[in-house]
């Protein structure tokens, strides 16, 4: 290993060892017994801070871990296997597919978390079918381009389908909870929630990481990434479904969240650089610590708790404008 790889190496490990200690930090800080961090000790000694921390917060913050880790992870899979800097994993119509499924069982199946989630996973599933059915049906360019353009379009037809069950939604009840779902939120995560993601979100997970080095092949054209002994179309399909059930899986349950995705991976090339075997593992990590951090800051600033989506929106953005700014931005592919 030369001496680029062991300088990768350290940084990942150190941001492995942030992440740890946000990850702790987040467990114990709330406003219980009072407005800042909790006494370790309360755990042992007061049953509610205990019920607090394992029934509340802790399931909740391995979801916002989660939540960051697939996102950000799912990001850097868009934008290699695209090479587009501009794609997330919510480019194939997965986010507004969820979007749209939570809205259709909000007014017509139930407002029960359970029935959601699970249609907001059906229709998140089914954005990516239909780009991809799109996609091989459209007759001219190439297999990105097709399925960058079938994305776009199927996104704008569940924009439009959550669009019109708004404007059929009860103003008093209906309304309100579809609005409060799409600006995204861990506020109802329980151990029963988090159980329900966390099958599919460590197998994908997983997956990503053991083949991270095939990204850095299939960012090459076809004929390149063939005579190294890789299948390109069957690769990115693997690539694709894997990324995106993992975000239809974490989607359904938060809601809308977005920037993570995009802004976390062009972060994580700026420290890794653009070889895969660290800059994914070090999208996933820096996703893990934004998703944590944001979290926090949703619950803890003010009294009330503030949307996620609309946290990581602010946040996201702002860091974005500054790396455009940075007189040594590069985009890399």
């Amino acid at each position: 290993m030369d001496s680029r790889n062991i300088k990768d190496s350290h940084k990942i490990l150190l941001s492995v060892c942030i992440l740890t200690a946000v990850f702790f930090f987040s467990l114990f800080l709330g406003r219980y017994p009072r407005p800042g961090v909790m006494n370790p000790s309360l755990i042992f000694s007061d049953p509610l801070a205990h019920s607090l921390v394992f029934n509340l917060r802790l399931p909740r913050t391995l979801t916002a871990l989660f939540l960051g880790m697939i996102l950000s992870s799912g990001g850097m899979v868009f934008q290699m296997i695209f090479s587009n800097p501009l794609v997330e994993p919510g480019f194939l119509g997965v986010s507004q597919g969820a979007a749209f499924g939570a809205a259709f069982s909000i007014i017509f199946l139930s407002s029960s978390v359970w029935i959601i989630q699970g249609a907001a996973a059906i229709a998140a599933v089914s954005g990516l079918f239909l780009s991809y059915t799109i996609a091989r049906r459209i007759r001219f360019g190439g297999w990105v381009l097709r399925l960058v353009l079938s994305g776009i379009a199927v996104s704008a037809l569940f924009s439009a389908g959550v669009g019109i069950l708004k404007y059929t939604a009860d103003p008093m009840g209906e309304l309100p909870e579809i609005t409060f779902w799409m600006l995204g939120g861990l506020w109802n995560i329980t151990w029963r929630e988090f159980l329900t993601i966390f099958p599919v979100s460590l197998i994908s997970l997983v997956i990503l990481f053991f083949m991270r080095w095939r990204l850095n092949v299939l960012s090459l054209d076809d004929e390149t990434a063939f005579s190294l002994g890789l299948a390109p179309g069957r690769e990115r399909i693997i690539f694709l479904v894997t990324a995106t059930a993992a975000t239809a899986a974490i989607v359904s349950v938060s809601g809308i969240v977005s920037w993570v995705g995009l802004i976390i991976p062009h972060i994580a090339r700026r420290i890794f650089k653009t070889d895969t075997r660290f800059s994914l593992p070090g999208s996933m990590v820096l996703g893990g610590i934004f998703g944590l951090i944001c979290d926090m800051a949703s619950r803890t600033l003010l009294t009330g708790e503030i949307p996620l989506g609309i946290f990581t929106s602010f946040l996201g953005a702002g860091i974005f404008i500054l790396l455009l700014m940075s007189r040594n931005i590069k985009v890399e592919k």
